[in-house]
């Protein structure tokens, strides 16, 4: 994630408040002046890390902090609670017209920010949600932009319409809201042309299309990747076309993040979503509290839910739980486990999300080849012995060595973390809890 090193540098300042029974108000000044270097090298604006720091500062050096019974924990609460406030404090939705009628929605932003490409997600969970959407191709300059928004509407379900490269955006985005009158979709999200910078000629469109047509929304999307610009470039096109709200792209980059900690305090403008990888499902609602919890290094479990609520089939769980406590779980039964990881992002996706292993340091490192290696060996066996683990004896072993490439030794490393396993997630009550202080989760690979 973008703030894999701003989390360790708080992680390290929250570790050294913790460990002291008592704080003086010298204490907190030389913390936060940590947190504020952190800041700063994050790429968040300066102004807001003075305002930030400054905040926190006077709530955390008052008497009833320093003299209460767990100083460290204080502060750090007062940490979080201030980073929700800046990034706001309540999470902000589409503003949607009722399904029948047409909502209307611009998506602006410069060359390269990804637009193009949120423009599809963002139509893929509308439809999901039981909307019917249309893409409108604006980028007059780009007819592989044209082509990249038909190739992604057409992996979501969901139709685009252009007029080519011979017509005025404005004059398309009429010609396409006739369309959705007559076919009755009520949503238009229109993708617009970016450019390597922003210019006059860029504005005046926008203005235009602002100007001849009712928009309910003008959402911005921006990248993370380039920091404080990002923000720069929120503040000309809020001045000079007014926006609604912001999309921060690659915020699983290996940035410094400062935009989204940033924007909001600078423009006032909330941020809808985040855009976590290229897949058209990697868009997340962008919720202040989740965010915060996540640079603090607190985890977001309650992300982590909503994905697993999304990928998991809540019959196959339910079946798979009784398996488990009769000690019936098989390798079709794992197979259907790891697609549903897979679903989730993978692993090290779902490891970022739980507490204490925001950063890079704590994420163990995730082999994807020796997973798909594991995936080879049980896609050798036949469904008897998927079915039946017993039955795999030195000769079948072999052969299933054989089939996937592999040594027999990983086989059997397999077979024998699969069965401890299985022993283990017996005695749970249930298929995530009843771990007890001590137990750890072992994979079977």
């Amino acid at each position: 994630m973008a703030f894999e090193s701003l989390t360790e540098k708080l992680q390290n300042v929250f570790k050294g408040l913790r460990s002291k029974g008592r704080l003086t108000e010298e204490d907190v000044k030389a913390a936060l002046k940590e947190v504020k270097m952190a800041l700063l090298e994050a790429d968040v604006n300066f102004k807001v890390v003075k305002q930030f720091i400054g905040s926190i500062q006077e709530r955390a050096v008052g008497t009833q902090v320093l003299n209460g019974l767990n100083p460290g924990q204080t502060v750090i609460k007062i940490v979080h609670e201030e980073m929700i406030k800046l990034m706001g404090e309540t999470t902000t939705e589409l503003k949607l017209r009722p399904s029948n009628e047409i909502s209307v929605i611009m998506m602006m932003g410069l060359q390269g920010a990804g637009k193009t490409t949120t423009v599809a997600k963002i139509a893929g969970k509308l439809k999901a949600q039981g909307r019917k959407p249309l893409l409108v191709a604006c980028d007059i300059y780009r007819p592989a932009a044209i082509r990249q928004l038909e190739i992604n509407g057409e992996k979501q379900g969901v139709p685009v319409f252009s007029m080519g490269t011979e017509h005025a955006p404005v004059d398309i985005v009429k010609a396409a809201l006739n369309k959705a009158k007559a076919e009755n979709y009520n949503v238009v999200l229109i993708d617009t042309a970016g450019r390597l910078h922003i210019d006059e000629a860029m504005m005046e469109e926008l203005v235009a299309i602002k100007e001849n047509v009712t928009l309910d929304e003008c959402l911005l999307v921006i990248d993370a990747m380039t920091g404080q610009d990002a923000v720069n470039v929120a503040k000309v096109f809020d001045e000079k076309i007014g926006i609604d709200g912001v999309v921060i792209t690659k915020m699983d980059g290996d940035t410094r993040g400062g935009a989204a900690l940033s924007v909001r305090a600078v423009t006032g403008k909330p941020i809808l979503y985040v855009g976590m990888g290229e897949k058209l499902s990697d868009l997340e609602q962008f919720y202040p509290d989740r965010m915060a919890g996540r640079i603090l290094g607190m985890g977001d479990v309650l992300t982590l839910i909503d994905k697993a609520q999304a990928a998991i089939d809540e019959d196959k769980a339910r079946e798979m739980e009784q398996k488990l406590r009769k000690s019936q779980f098989d390798f079709n039964d794992y197979l259907d486990y790891m697609g549903q990881m897979k679903n989730m992002g993978g692993l090290g996706e779902i490891l970022k999300h739980l507490p204490g292993m925001g950063s890079k340091m704590a994420i163990p490192e995730i082999d994807d080849k020796q997973i798909a290696r594991v995936e080879a060996i049980i896609l050798s066996m036949t469904k008897k012995e998927r079915s039946n683990p017993d039955i795999l004896n030195p000769s079948r072993k072999n052969r299933i060595a054989r089939g996937a490439g592999v040594d027999i030794s990983e086989v059997n490393k397999l077979i024998k973390g699969f069965e401890q396993s299985r022993k283990m997630m017996k005695q749970l009550p249930g298929m995530m809890g009843g771990m007890g202080k001590r137990g750890k989760f072992k994979l079977p690979f």
